[in-house]
């Protein structure tokens, strides 16, 4: 099963820049989405249908903001929208998908950029995530947490650590949760296979960031345990260019 993952920041804008021919030439089983940032009469289900992809998707109540959405070529068993906290809910961050005895999440972290506010959100978020995928882990124990995650996790995942260290995605605190969730029980997959440095999934569009690759790897798959054995490669997708991030892909044999 080849599962990918996709922050297109805006899949109206993304769907303009070429999106389904990467879509069908790629041609993953399931793709995981992030930030849609559109409602569901505005998310192109027809297009993703004769494509051969079935479409589920938890967007934000705010128009034009987060929304998550997951494509699959396979009717998932059951089909889980939201965490059942109202707080988060009501951003459109969590999708759920099973097949089989795979899970397959999508999941679009807060960011914490725009000031203190946020920030700790994001951090609250962080932690009643955590203990979230705890309890989740008890009934679907073959978790992929695919998505936007906004947080680098060691220097290697970041052009300039030095100069980004207090900055919200690489501070500290965020690191270290980082660290702990795959430490509780997950393999970051790009890492199980890719150990070099400067492979990034997100560059800015200020300062020709992308060209020069000056970017952040702050997407992942994360593979719960049990899966290891399981996982035949994972690789980051930098030709696609439809959104300020790139897509990776991991598979996995079911």
């Amino acid at each position: 099963m080849k599962i990918a993952t996709y922050n297109v920041n805006g899949i109206r804008a993304a769907m303009g820049k070429g999106f389904m021919e990467w879509l069908t030439a790629t041609s993953p089983d399931v793709l995981c989405l992030q930030e849609t940032k559109a409602q569901p009469e505005q998310i192109p289900v027809m297009d993703f249908s004769i494509a051969g992809y079935h479409t589920y998707m938890h967007s934000a109540e705010k128009k034009g903001y987060s929304g998550v959405a997951i494509l699959c070529k396979q009717i998932p068993d059951n089909v889980q929208v939201g965490m059942g906290i109202p707080e988060y809910d009501r951003e459109g961050r969590f999708l759920r998908a099973d097949f089989g005895d795979l899970s397959v999440i999508s999941v679009y972290h807060p960011s914490g950029t725009s000031g203190d506010e946020r920030q700790d959100f994001k951090m609250k978020w962080l932690d009643d995530f955590q203990n979230y995928i705890n309890d989740l882990k008890r009934e679907r124990p073959n978790l992929v947490i695919c998505g936007d995650f906004n947080i680098c996790h060691e220097a290697i995942d970041i052009h300039d650590p030095v100069r980004n260290a207090n900055n919200s995605g690489f501070l500290p605190e965020e690191r270290e949760w980082i660290d702990g969730f795959i430490k509780s029980g997950f393999i970051d997959t790009f890492r199980f296979f890719n150990p070099q440095p400067h492979n990034y999934t997100w560059w800015s569009y200020r300062f020709n960031a992308r060209a020069n690759n000056k970017g952040w790897r702050i997407d992942y798959i994360m593979a719960a345990d049990p899966l290891r054995e399981r996982l035949v490669r994972s690789v980051i997708l930098p030709e696609a260019r439809h959104s300020d991030h790139c897509p990776m892909m991991t598979e996995i044999n079911q």
